[in-house]
């Protein structure tokens, strides 16, 4: 199955602009600033076969976008991928940083919500996530963060991870 990423004029900040660098330019689909309609293109994907993975500030890629997600993608139980950075937009401040993105995603119906913890996860989850078939939402993060996950670590939904023994 194809994967592609659709964006909303973010493909730098996204780093969705690494699957054109890597000579897949014709399956980065960017929509400018059109987080509504980069949700519907994604879904239009989805729908001839493709796994669309959208990029996006989760301000926008979710609360500008929540009804196309919920009513077109959700509804329909569609192979989009939601996949925007969460709270850790840096110097953009307040206005491009979100915390509710998880309870609105988490409340949709067929969705299914994962936040990694650090880029060992992130990555599991980038690849369950397309293995998943359905709505997945994948909250990133675009800050450095302390490893928590050995590398090369696979998720599983529905799995509890011990990552060290207390006392």
């Amino acid at each position: 199955v194809p994967v592609v990423a659709v964006d909303a004029d973010l493909t730098g900040s996204t780093t969705t602009k690494k699957l054109a660098d890597a000579g897949f330019a014709d399956r980065l689909f960017n929509c400018g600033i059109a987080e509504q309609n980069m949700v519907d293109v994604a879904a239009g994907l989805a729908i001839t076969g493709h796994v669309a993975y959208t990029g996006s500030f989760a301000v926008f890629g979710t609360g500008r976008a929540y009804d196309q997600i919920r009513n077109t993608v959700c509804y329909s139980k569609l192979d989009v991928k939601i996949a925007p950075t969460g709270i850790s937009v840096g110097p953009d401040g307040g206005s491009h940083q979100m915390l509710e993105d998880v309870s609105l995603m988490r409340g949709l119906p067929n969705m299914r919500v994962l936040v990694p913890a650090d880029y060992a996860a992130a990555r599991a989850a980038i690849r369950l996530a397309a293995t998943t078939p359905g709505p997945v939402y994948v909250r990133m993060g675009r800050a450095s963060v302390p490893a928590v996950y050995a590398d090369g670590v696979e998720l599983e939904l529905g799995r509890a991870y011990v990552l060290r023994e207390g006392s």
